[in-house]
């Protein structure tokens, strides 16, 4: 199976989880551990933290870049700011996560002008690598690592460097050429940085690994994710690539001594139903009148709408354990389950960085679907899936297209519709908080639901199914 864990962190089979769990993430890459607490999608509740800010002024580190002071912790993690500051931030990220290069991008320079410039808040720096969904990323933050051996002002500008050239790296089938010439043109001794490279991988790797359980920890799934250590030592999680004011919200409230609003407004509301994403909820699963087969939240299903058991499948149709599924279980179980009304059965897009064609294959699905045919071509893309496997898919899904007897003028046209693809794109932000590999079923029963991660055979997956349908009130 395809997974998204970490470094050496492994999942649990199934996992039970209550809907609460639904909470918006903003945007972020795939979480790495199932979901078993009530993990706020905007912040969690307080929690004892062992590296609050001391009271005793410590010595402002003599490394500035941009002007900023620079330093590491007494753990060795990097840091920018005065480490004095009233408020800190911990950030846990991924070099290859683009959500994480878009925080860097967009909010961060912001950040920094507005609270770390001014000594009001202190950030820290964490490795998350996602393995399974960011092969190069480990890589990645070793080769920082090495470079922060050279000096903090030599590690943030490799840190900036790495961020800059994502899309460079990130699709190489050998980045560590790459990173060599990022080390180099941050200023780094090439020699240092080789013998490091060469001799301290474990070393740097047991490091990445303590970041990823400190994460891991205090409820941290997906990257980027933000932990706040007001003055008092309590801790608020907040998860996702978010807007600017979104963080100074949080730094003002903490800064003035209050709980960010966000996190009072989790901790007051339960769990209600409001929390729910509409894609989880009855009323998106409703059917769409003016687009056959689709329901209100854009998903496409089959099956009874009034069934009290509901699977939300996410796939990825350049998964071969997804096409496993698809082909071996499936079957069954639409006789068992779907076409006996007992279940509803949701589609959901969630293309793996992996697998480079699979949003573009998603989008000719979509496309197909537009036209009534999405099942159809669904079964094409599956049953086919090495033909279009290659660098350039799209005369391959325009044959599947034409053998579906699709309006080719128009199914063109809608392929190369960005609105299209942000349809995929949407998806994949969807089960970002839960999702850890393809395909992945998320099954919603009795105000509550199950993980059931994997292409199980068809055996064990229709007798998970009904067990949870003798539990079915």
């Amino acid at each position: 199976m395809n997974t998204l864990s970490p470094i050496n962190i492994h999942r649990q089979p199934v996992v039970l989880f209550i809907a609460a769990i639904f909470l918006f993430l903003i945007a972020g890459c795939a979480p790495v551990t199932p979901i078993t607490d009530n993990v706020d999608a905007s912040a969690s509740t307080p929690q004892p933290v062992a590296e609050a800010p001391t009271a005793e002024r410590l010595p402002v580190p003599t490394e500035t870049y941009n002007g900023i002071p620079v330093g590491f912790t007494a753990d060795g993690f990097p840091f920018r700011g005065d480490p004095n500051a009233p408020v800190m931030m911990i950030e846990f990220s991924d070099y290859e996560c683009p959500f994480c290069a878009r925080h860097f991008v967009q909010t961060e320079p912001a950040i920094n002008e507005s609270f770390v410039r001014t000594g009001q808040l202190l950030v820290v720096f964490r490795d998350f690598p996602i393995e399974g969904l960011h092969p190069n990323a480990p890589a990645a933050h070793i080769a920082s690592l090495c470079v922060a051996d050279q000096g903090a002002a030599l590690y943030w500008q490799m840190h900036a460097k790495l961020f800059q050239t994502q899309t460079e790296w990130g699709n190489s089938l050998d980045p560590l050429p790459v990173f060599e010439r990022l080390a180099v043109e941050s200023g780094a001794d090439l020699d240092l940085y080789t013998t490091c490279m060469e001799t301290e991988q474990d070393a740097k790797r047991a490091f990445i690994e303590e970041a990823i359980a400190e994460g891991q920890s205090i409820g941290v799934t997906g990257t980027p994710s933000f932990s706040f250590v007001g003055m008092n030592g309590d801790e608020y999680l907040l998860v996702g690539a978010q807007p600017y004011d979104r963080f100074a919200a949080y730094v003002e409230s903490l800064l003035a001594g209050e709980a960010p609003l966000g996190a009072e407004q989790q901790q007051q509301s339960g769990g209600g139903e409001a929390q729910i994403p509409f894609w989880a909820t009855r009323e998106g699963w409703q059917p769409d009148p003016e687009r056959p087969g689709v329901n209100m939240a854009g998903d496409r299903y089959r099956g009874n709408l009034d069934a009290k058991v509901v699977v939300i499948e996410f796939s990825d149709f350049q998964c071969p354990f997804c096409r496993r599924h698809v082909e071996q279980t499936q079957p069954g179980l639409d006789e068992q389950f779907v076409d006996t009304g007992e279940v509803l059965w949701i589609f959901k897009h969630f293309p793996l960085q992996i697998h480079p064609q699979a949003p573009a294959a998603g989008v000719a699905a979509e496309c197909a679907g537009d036209q009534d045919k999405f099942w159809e071509m669904h079964h094409l893309l599956f049953a086919n899936m090495s033909a279009w496997s290659i660098s350039d898919p799209t005369p391959v899904f325009a044959g599947f297209a034409a053998d579906l007897d699709l309006d080719l003028d128009a199914f063109d046209a809608c392929v190369n519709d960005p609105a299209i693809a942000q349809r995929v794109t949407s998806d994949l932000n969807d089960g970002a908080p839960f999702v850890q590999g393809t395909p992945t079923f998320i099954v919603l029963f009795n105000d509550e639901g199950r993980i059931i991660p994997g292409a199980l055979p068809l055996e064990t997956f229709s007798q998970a199914l009904q067990e949870i349908l003798g539990m079915v009130q």
